[in-house]
């Protein structure tokens, strides 16, 4: 890659707001480095670094309709019994008391979320909650397309849809299941209902779709679209090893043989951004990466995600959980339930471990934490 091309990689991995740390212990507010009392209901969702956790993170089921090998171990995985699931109430009500507390995103994953009955249900309800301002959702996009009107109708806001290939006979071979074309309505369905732009979420493995990154891109040149590569992340199960993963920097020389190096432009990210935000010159949409594995992004994180089963990880790599499930089924009081979650924030550590331990720290596999 050309020097130019290097030195604008190098400015894109740099966070564009870094959380003020108070070493005095004190949390302080990034946006007005003025100190938040600890007993106060705004310090609840703070970290010990500065870290505002916004945005919520909801598993509504473990059950798929697809395979796919990064995702679901090759043996499958042993299912939470019903009655040990959040039923649709309780996943409401936790919103509401998070919304109280100051969240104001919520995206809902599973599993594949449409295979719960009671979806729409549930997003029309969490529109009703005051202070939720975004509601969405990533889907696999097999049964979307049918459901897609009255998820919009519903409050759904925002929309990410998973497909790792754009040929038929290797999605099934990732997936292990039939569904392509089905994914592929979904997605024009979307961009029917203006969702802009719809986010297509593509997880990178070498030797399986590696040459098909300038494809996706070129799958952005005439619509409103934003194609999300994906480093591929250890779970359990998914058999992950560096020989798998294709790099940030890797991807980027791949486009930059394929584009003219002028034509690559970098956007502005937003403050906590996951993705490195790209377009090609006079392409509609637009391309970025998610750098999990080789630029970690921890020093903005302000996610925070509720399993299927009820457990807060405040880390989607760390393996400490708090059961919320068992908290408010024992009729916590909301004292209590507020200190419950604002300890586990703030054991939240300053970044996950590097590559060179990640793959070796026990963690549930990806389909049983929620995307």
């Amino acid at each position: 890659m050309s020097k130019n091309l290097i030195s604008r990689l190098n400015a894109a991995t740099a966070s564009s707001v870094k959380p003020k740390i108070n070493y005095l212990g004190q949390i302080s507010d990034p946006a007005t480095n003025q100190v938040i009392k600890n007993n106060s209901k705004k310090s609840v969702l703070y970290d010990l670094f500065g870290r505002k956790h916004n945005y919520l993170r909801v598993s509504l089921t473990e059950r798929c309709n697809l395979r796919c090998t990064y995702c679901m171990p090759e043996e499958g995985v042993k299912l939470t019994p019903n009655e040990k699931l959040l039923t649709g109430s309780e996943i409401v009500n936790l919103i509401n008391f998070f919304a109280r507390l100051g969240v104001n995103k919520v995206r809902f994953t599973g599993g594949e979320p449409l295979v719960r009955k009671d979806c729409v249900d549930i997003i029309r309800e969490v529109g009703k909650i005051e202070g939720i301002k975004k509601i969405a959702m990533t889907s696999n996009g097999i049964v979307l397309s049918k459901k897609i009107k009255d998820l919009k109708e519903a409050g759904l806001n925002q929309l990410n849809i998973s497909l790792d290939t754009l040929e038929e006979k290797k999605f099934e071979f990732v997936a292990k299941r039939k569904g392509w074309s089905k994914v592929m309505n979904s997605i024009q369905a979307a961009i029917d209902l203006d969702y802009s732009p719809l986010k297509i979420n593509c997880v990178v493995m070498k030797g399986i779709n590696d040459d098909e990154i300038t494809n996706f891109i070129e799958f952005t040149k005439d619509k409103n679209i934003d194609v999300r590569f994906i480093e591929y992340m250890p779970f359990d199960g998914n058999k992950w090893n560096t020989k798998k993963m294709v790099s940030f920097r890797e991807m980027m020389k791949i486009i930059a043989q394929k584009y003219p190096i002028e034509s690559i432009q970098k956007l502005q990210d937003d403050p906590n951004d996951t993705s490195k935000a790209f377009k090609i010159e006079n392409y509609k949409g637009q391309f970025g990466f998610i750098t999990s594995m080789s630029e970690h992004f921890c020093s903005t994180c302000n996610r925070i995600r509720l399993t299927a089963d009820g457990n807060l990880k405040v880390c989607l790599f760390g393996n400490s959980e708090v059961s919320l499930r068992d908290a408010i089924r024992s009729n916590m009081n909301d004292e209590d339930l507020e200190e419950l979650i604002s300890s586990a924030i703030k054991r939240k550590k300053e970044k996950h471990a590097g590559l060179d331990i990640l793959p070796s720290l026990k963690n549930r596999p990806m389909i049983l934490i929620g995307g």
